[in-house]
């Protein structure tokens, strides 16, 4: 302010001094001339500098709220992110093996009983690694493990107790604890800038004992890389911050872990989001700020000058300087008309900026007159900020509607049950009104079939459900094809209780008796399904006295994906591998399906599952 009275007092002096000069060459009296600068030049000059500090400010308030929206996006695009690394880290949580494996026993002697364990953690791992926003995995674990040395993904917990964030891992009692930014080093590939996301794994068998930390690195160049898309002006920095005000990213690396002033702190703990002009030192800075989910990190953007405000100041008073020396040069001649010039034209062009920025986002930009005046850099400016913020706005936008036609798509795939269920029951009364007993067991047998099948929609069931299914299906075939077959259920008292995926038994119920008993010479045979308990496991056989196959067939058809079904319905059609990998996808790779047949002599498929108890009533 100081600093713009001294040019505006400098230029008013000049032009009196030429005025001056000028009006002795033409014999203007001084009395006339002092009256007329007093009079006209000096109340355009108040006028036009109050014009220009409004406009300024106006200017100023108007951008900063555009880069406070493009701060909030930015944020929202990282929170979206760190949110995914939170689901990665719950889903590789919740893994039934993962707690068992690192718990210390007396298996942990069993080189055999480790090996297996490694694999199964490597798997994990690699499953883990394979989403492209996780940059590395480790496990830390007791030192007694075989694997504790690895020094890939897995290290000893003993290495990880002299770091500064292990107590906080540990107090805060298995939630995630995020990590700023650091420089580790990992054995395959060096050196390495990362984030990290920790929790504390407890040992089942016993709940005061620590079995392990999980931690999943992102690279610090994904932040990087969102933050970096923000133009903010040179010398505004950006950066993140924890709870306690502590900085945990900044381009700058020599700032990371270092404290934010206090008053930058004490204006982010009454909101979530806002901007304020703060004085730091002996200078005022413009603080914007953001909150980012679910780390409670800040996203900050700081400068001593907020974004464009400098230069919308720069370019708004070189513009006033402008105006100003044209119309002290001709205000001998057209003082009133340069100066409602002079006042229209700025108006239009400051308007007209501010209208652009206030209609963001509801039309294409719009299309300002080419100009090579003071304002043209600070148009361009802004057009650009306006199309960066309407890009990221878009890209939502996008993915919310994606997202709801997924939504809408699944909710039109689903069946809805009570509608089939009426349907079919009105179909047995008819039946059964007309004396058609027959196709009221049919229609009765379908319709538990239905409700069955579709399990109020999920996708894990009781034993007992799943055999029950299997011999509806049954029934409902022994109607279908008369006296062809018999089936025998035979399962160990107490297992119905137990929990597995749905629909395992029965595809493999129809495989042996559409390609076994039905494709025999006289078309008849027994199925026999039984169900036992094995060290843990339980097992499941579904026989059958058809025709049998040769050893390389049963075994193929394990192994090869199913295509489309032969004309002799063999092979790949019978649909077994599907059900393998759904088995091993859900319990591991140690689990599914095996089949013992010989032509002639019959068919035995032997499903193997985890033993698990219903957690809660299916």
């Amino acid at each position: 302010m100081r600093r713009a009275a001294a040019s505006l007092w400098h230029l008013l002096s000049s032009a009196f001094g030429s005025a001056v000069s000028l009006a002795r060459r033409i014999r203007i009296p001084r009395q006339w001339l002092l009256a007329y600068l007093l009079l006209i030049v000096v109340p355009a000059g108040i006028f036009l500098y109050g014009y220009y500090e409004r406009s300024a400010s106006i200017l100023k308030s108007e951008v900063i709220r555009t880069m406070q929206q493009a701060l909030k996006q930015a944020g929202s695009n990282l929170s979206y992110r760190l949110e995914h690394i939170y689901d990665i880290s719950n889903a590789a949580f919740m893994n039934p093996n993962l707690h068992s494996y690192l718990s210390v026993g007396a298996d942990d002697q069993s080189m055999e009983i480790q090996l297996q364990v490694i694999k199964d953690l490597r798997f994990l791992v690699d499953t883990v690694q394979s989403n492209s926003d996780v940059f590395h995995v480790r496990l830390y674990v007791d030192q007694s493990k075989l694997y504790a040395g690895e020094k890939i993904n897995f290290f000893s917990l003993d290495s990880l107790k002299n770091k500064a964030w292990y107590s906080p891992v540990i107090e805060a009692n298995g939630g995630i604890v995020p990590i700023g930014a650091y420089e580790e080093s990992f054995l395959d590939i060096g050196k390495a800038r990362v984030f990290s996301f920790a929790r504390m794994l407890r040992d089942p068998d016993r709940y005061d004992k620590v079995s392990g930390v999980l931690m999943i690195d992102v690279e610090e160049k994904m932040v990087a890389d969102i933050l970096s898309a923000l133009q903010f002006a040179p010398g505004t920095q950006v950066y993140l911050t924890d709870a306690d005000g502590t900085i945990v990213y900044h381009p700058d690396r020599a700032i990371i872990g270092t404290k934010i002033a206090p008053a930058i702190l004490e204006d982010m703990k009454l909101s979530s989001e806002g901007s304020s002009t703060l004085k730091i030192g002996t200078e005022v800075n413009d603080v914007m700020y953001t909150t980012l989910q679910p780390t409670g990190w800040r996203l900050v953007a700081q400068g001593t000058e907020s974004q464009l405000s400098r230069r919308a100041v720069e370019l708004t008073q070189r513009s006033e300087w402008t105006s100003l020396m044209e119309y002290v040069a001709l205000f001998l001649i057209l003082p009133f008309v340069l100066l409602a010039i002079i006042v229209r034209g700025m108006n239009r062009r400051v308007m007209q900026v501010i209208t652009v920025i206030r209609k963001e986002g509801s039309e294409g930009l719009i299309e300002l007159p080419p100009v090579n005046g003071d304002f043209h850099m600070l148009e361009r400016s802004v057009d650009h900020l306006i199309l960066r913020v309407r890009t990221l706005v878009e890209e939502k936008y996008r993915a919310e509607i994606h997202e709801r036609e997924a939504q809408l798509q699944a909710l039109q795939a689903q069946i809805n049950p009570h509608f089939l269920y009426n349907t079919l029951d009105t179909i047995n009364w008819i039946a059964i009104g007309k004396g058609a007993t027959d196709i009221s067991q049919m229609i009765d047998s379908l319709a538990k079939y239905f409700r069955l099948s579709l399990s109020k929609g999920r996708s894990i069931v009781s034993v007992e459900d799943e055999l029950s299914l299997a011999a509806v299906y049954l029934k409902i075939q022994q109607s279908r094809f008369l006296d062809a077959f018999a089936f025998v259920l035979d399962t160990e008292p107490g297992l119905g209780a137990y929990q597995m995926p749905k629909l395992i038994l029965q595809p493999i119920v129809e495989n042996a008796l559409l390609h076994g008993i039905l494709k025999s010479k006289d078309k008849r045979g027994t199925i026999t399904i039984s169900v036992r308990e094995e060290e843990g496991d339980l097992i499941f056989k579904v026989s059958d006295d058809g025709i049998g196959m040769e050893e390389e067939q049963a075994r193929q058809l394990l192994m090869e994906e199913p295509h489309e079904a032969k004309p002799d319905s063999t092979g790949s059609s019978y649909g077994l591998y599907n059900v393998n990998e759904r088995i091993r996808l859900y319990a591991g790779n140690h689990y599914g399906i095996s089949i013992a047949s010989k032509p002639g002599a019959g068919t035995t498929v032997t499903v193997r599952l985890k033993a698990e108890p219903a957690k809660r009533p299916l």
